[in-house]
């Protein structure tokens, strides 16, 4: 019997996403999680975005791919976030067909981008530690940007093409797709008429997006790795190992939650395990992704420290303004240009100076 066969052979017009089930407890707890995390992951992503562009010590190549990826993530986490919160929020969990292909066409794109961003973020670590001499004549402004503008517009094409294939598909019920978002798989389960090619065309485009990306990641860094081992001093090591761990980190819960789902045969067994470990590249990975960056990064905080102190500035000569002193802005500079202690100490005696 072929499928779909004695089935109501009518398309539906929207699913229902089924999500993580019907738990109070477990809607509470997501509800109370989801808003903080969501607000911390845009915040950050975009506070890094800021940060890139406005200091002009971190417009090198490897912040330069860093800006383009928490531009990603803030995109990529507000593709599926948003809208789970209204659904559990309203308790209404249909979406249309319509919807739900757009969804998967924006997921898909920005997944496809961020593995070639990492990748490329590990091919520059690779020529920083690796081949430290070839790194400037390598890494132009030119090279840097055709990498990126490759990694946001070839996986937008690609995305393009399987969401067309799927929205040939007829789906005519049932319509409950057992996730939280519009992912490709639990899709495809639903339609009534052959999915083999669009299984095909997805399973060939996951092997050049994601495996392809995941074996050049591995072998920058099994290349650096080793390197690294051949410096012979401790402190050259962990010195060389720092400015590669936090991205190491990030590349190795993306790559393996998403190898893990869509790479894998599709057991039964799985599925559950599947929707969460989708957690971990959807909602974890643009969350990590700041934290990691501006926590354990020496440039990163130098410069947020740089951005604090201007604000502060700012409000110190708009307050002293009102009080009648007058303080060129130049003073905040020089005090700016300082360690932030003994700044309050340095920028009285500018007053009392001012006020004679």
């Amino acid at each position: 019997m072929g499928k779909g066969e004695g089935e109501n052979q009518t398309s539906i017009t929207e699913f229902i996403l089924l999500g993580f089930g019907n738990v109070p407890e477990l809607q509470v707890l997501l509800l109370l999680l989801l808003p903080v995390i969501y607000v911390v992951t845009v915040a950050g992503n975009i506070l890094i975005i800021v940060l890139v562009a406005s200091d002009q010590h971190l417009h090198t190549p490897m912040y330069f791919f860093l800006g383009n990826l928490s531009c990603l993530e803030t995109c990529y986490i507000s593709t599926i976030l948003p809208r789970l919160l209204a659904r559990l929020l309203r308790g209404n969990r249909t979406i249309s067909v319509n919807g739900c292909f757009i969804q998967l066409h924006f997921f898909g794109s920005l997944v496809g981008a961020e593995c070639y961003l990492l990748a490329a973020m590990s091919y520059d670590r690779y020529l920083a530690i690796c081949k430290p001499l070839h790194y400037a004549a390598r890494m132009k402004g030119r090279f840097c940007l055709q990498l990126a503008a490759g990694s946001w517009l070839w996986p937008f094409v690609a995305s393009t093409l399987l969401v067309c294939l799927v929205s040939q598909l007829i789906f005519c019920g049932p319509n409950e797709i057992d996730h939280f978002f519009c992912d490709f798989t639990p899709m495809t389960k639903l339609s009534c008429n052959d999915t083999n090619l669009v299984i095909l065309v997805s399973f060939i485009l996951c092997s050049i997006e994601v495996l392809s990306t995941f074996i050049l990641t591995v072998t920058s860094y099994i290349s650096i790795i080793t390197t690294i081992l051949r410096i012979p001093s401790t402190t050259g090591r962990k010195k060389a190992f720092s400015t590669c761990s936090s991205h190491l980190m990030v590349v190795t819960i993306f790559f393996g939650t998403l190898i893990i789902v869509y790479m894998l045969p599709d057991f039964a067994v799985l599925r559950d395990l599947n929707k969460v470990l989708s957690v971990f590249y959807t909602v974890l990975t643009p969350l990590a992704n700041p934290l990691i960056y501006s926590l354990r990064n020496r440039e990163v905080k130098e410069a947020m420290r740089k951005v604090l102190l201007v604000q502060v500035a700012w409000d110190c000569q708009k307050s002293l303004k009102e009080l009648g002193t007058h303080l060129p802005l130049k003073t905040f500079s020089v005090a700016l240009s300082k360690p932030a202690k003994g700044f309050w100490h340095r920028l009285q005696g500018s007053i009392n100076i001012s006020s004679q």
